[in-house]
């Protein structure tokens, strides 16, 4: 069943933000977006170049012709810009019965553009808060809303507490602005709940209000539990944040692609890989295969963990002057590897893919003279505390190499150590890219 989530917002003539951001956020987690315009902005990543409201009876004419035709699993509100749009809005709401309503309180930009008037802001609080599920404002939101000073945790759930009581079901208030770890606090008229997340250290992070909002409101029409929806659109907005967009000259948006890049990836991944193997096998490399076998690891795009890498089972195994697997491609299968993998595309997200060779010093001076960069590990200066950890050494290593040296090379060796057999890392964008490479050798 094909779940509709409406919004009802201003346009960001910069994608990142308003209207543009909640149906790619709508999309990108399975729904159907449809969209109330009640501004038109002129803006990009340096801020709002200008506004201009849409008229509210033009207003209602956008809300009637979507809830009177198609309906409405969940509206989202986010920014309203006057009280006459806030009434229009609130009136038709009640009008088409729609219960499940997110309401971000957009009252400035990120750039701190007014987007609320005054007489906007208590119409909001008097004819959107008592039909609204879910209030989601920011420190600064909530602050102004509830008119109490926030400095931290505990006055958080305060100003939620008070936030409820004007009229919402429920009051998640998100700790985006605290100095420490952010911390969302949820209030349901008698507990609070915390949500915490890991802090993402970008600049750019335009339009994160509306893509949580949308993130909910989208998982709401889905049916799920509110907690289960604030959890996942958490998540969703770690991930947009994590690989958010540097775009233009200012504050570049959040990546609402980043989830389903992932997703799409997955099959393409593990066919490139086979693919690999297939051409290395005509190779007859089986002389390149060091004693510990090798592997071969592919990651999917914006990879965040071992499972979002994959290798062959059981490594690349010798077998004459030619290599054998005793599995196909799988996500999770090798530690060592996908630490690599991981390390590199750390410093660089388009090196996705690593292979293991044997180490011989006629194939580092061969490597070096077909023009690729090769640079060395050395294993004595790995610090004592990941000695225990199966490929965390090694991503150490690497990472050391490539912070020394400003980029990823084309490979990394190493001279080997008591139990530990010396060998080649060979990294790339693509199993293409490394094969090439290795036909070369």
């Amino acid at each position: 069943m094909l779940h509709k989530v409406l919004t009802i917002a201003a346009s960001d003539s910069g994608g990142g933000a308003g209207i543009q951001a909640d149906l790619k956020t709508i999309l990108s987690l399975g729904g159907y977006g449809m969209s109330v315009v009640t501004a038109i902005t002129a803006q990009n990543t340096l801020g709002i170049h200008g506004t201009v409201p849409v008229d509210p009876e033009f207003v209602r004419l956008q809300l009637d012709a979507v809830l009177g035709d198609i309906g409405a699993d969940c509206i989202k509100i986010g920014a309203l810009i006057n009280d006459k749009i806030v009434r229009v809005v609130a009136e038709r709401i009640r009008a088409y019965g729609i219960t499940k309503v997110v309401v971000d309180p957009v009252l400035a930009s990120t750039h701190a553009t007014p987007l609320l008037n005054e007489a906007g802001r208590a119409a909001l609080i008097e004819e959107i808060f008592p039909i609204a599920f879910l209030l989601t404002p920011n420190i600064p939101e909530a602050e102004i809303l509830s008119g109490r000073k926030i400095s931290g945790l505990q006055d958080m759930k305060k100003a939620a507490a008070k936030l409820q009581k004007m009229g919402p079901r429920y009051v998640l208030v998100k700790g985006g602005h605290l100095e420490e770890i952010p911390v969302d606090v949820l209030h349901d008229g008698l507990r609070h709940y915390e949500f915490s997340s890991k802090r993402v250290r970008t600049q750019h992070r335009h339009g994160t209000g509306c893509t949580l909002a949308s993130a909910i409101a989208t998982l709401l029409a889905e049916g799920l539990p509110l907690m289960e929806c604030i959890d996942k659109a958490k998540r969703y907005l770690y991930r947009a944040l994590r690989f958010s967009l540097s775009i233009g000259r200012g504050i570049g948006p959040t990546n609402h692609y980043a989830s389903i890049t992932r997703e799409i990836a997955r099959s393409q991944v593990l066919e490139e890989l086979e693919k690999a193997l297939e051409r290395l096998k005509r190779l007859n490399v089986g002389r390149l295969v060091p004693e510990v076998q090798s592997n071969l690891a592919y990651a999917i795009p914006f990879a965040e963990s071992l499972q979002d890498v994959a290798s062959f089972p059981g490594r690349i195994i010798k077998v004459g002057n030619n290599i054998a697997t005793l599995a196909s491609p799988r996500f999770g299968a090798s530690r060592q590897i996908h630490h690599l993998v991981l390390a590199a595309m750390e410093y660089d997200p388009e090196q996705r893919a690593a292979m293991t060779i044997a180490y011989s010093d006629s194939l580092v001076k061969r490597i070096r003279s077909l023009g690729y960069s090769i640079e060395e590990f050395d294993r004595s200066r790995t610090p004592p505390d990941l000695q225990e950890e199966e490929g965390s050494t090694l991503a150490w290593g690497v990472l050391d190499v490539i912070e020394e040296r400003g980029k990823v090379p084309d490979a990394i060796f190493d001279r080997g150590a008591v139990g530990k057999v010396p060998m080649i890392r060979i990294f790339g964008k693509s199993p293409s890219n490394i094969v090439d490479m290795i036909a070369k050798l």
